[in-house]
């Protein structure tokens, strides 16, 4: 979701900069290291010993109070308009709260199916996100195309069984390859529905490559 379909890396950065500043660490690095994991295994790998659940409502509420500038990515609404509506899910490292109510600020439609850090023990980079979806969706991990922008996210679905789409919208290019991308593009805008095979349930995308 985050950094896929909404652009909402200003308010993770001013948010994860603030804790980082807090705590005495390396906003940049504390920043990056965030980016799509579950925000309680960021506090864990900084703060040993801390109360993680508690770091981790405080964060969440900040998160929650913090929508400014989360707009939909280029071609984000257009290429979930287009796509069957059981056919596509979101897997995210959000908290189901901070998902709704980011979706609803990015005016993006809500999915039928949509898997949070509240539904799996393991997260982003563990297979078990998309291996959740792909339960859900009814569908073989081979069979499915996942879309990240982040190496951690990457790994996850390479880790579940699926191909990986990489976005360059958050992380340098050689970060993604390295960690797996099948492809490399440069937003939704550069995903489009090519066909659909009706009676088999199958979708061809167009990718236009990086």
């Amino acid at each position: 979701m985050d950094g896929v379909l909404l652009d909402s890396t200003p308010a993770v950065a001013r948010v994860w900069s603030g804790w980082a500043i807090e705590h005495g660490f390396n906003p940049r690095e504390v920043v990056r290291a965030a980016h799509g994991r579950p925000s309680i295994s960021t506090i864990r790998d900084y703060l040993p010993g801390a109360d993680y659940e508690a770091e981790n409502r405080e964060v969440e509420r900040r998160e929650l109070a913090d929508l400014e500038g989360v707009v939909p990515w280029p071609g984000a609404i257009a290429l979930l308009s287009s796509l069957p509506s059981d056919r596509w899910a979101i897997v995210t490292s959000c908290t189901r709260p901070l998902a709704e109510i980011r979706l609803r600020a990015g005016g993006l439609p809500r999915p039928k199916i949509l898997v949070t850090c509240d539904d799996i023990k393991h997260g982003k980079p563990a297979p078990d996100p998309y291996l959740k979806g792909a339960q859900l969706l009814g569908l073989d991990p081979a069979d499915i195309i996942v879309a990240e922008d982040v190496p951690a996210g990457v790994r996850s679905g390479k880790a579940a069984g699926c191909r990986v789409i990489a976005l360059c919208t958050t992380m340098p290019e050689a970060d993604l390859r390295d960690a797996g991308a099948d492809w490399l593009v440069q937003d939704c805008s550069a995903i489009s529905l090519l066909a659909r095979n009706a009676h088999a349930g199958n979708m061809a995308l167009s990718l236009k490559l990086k």
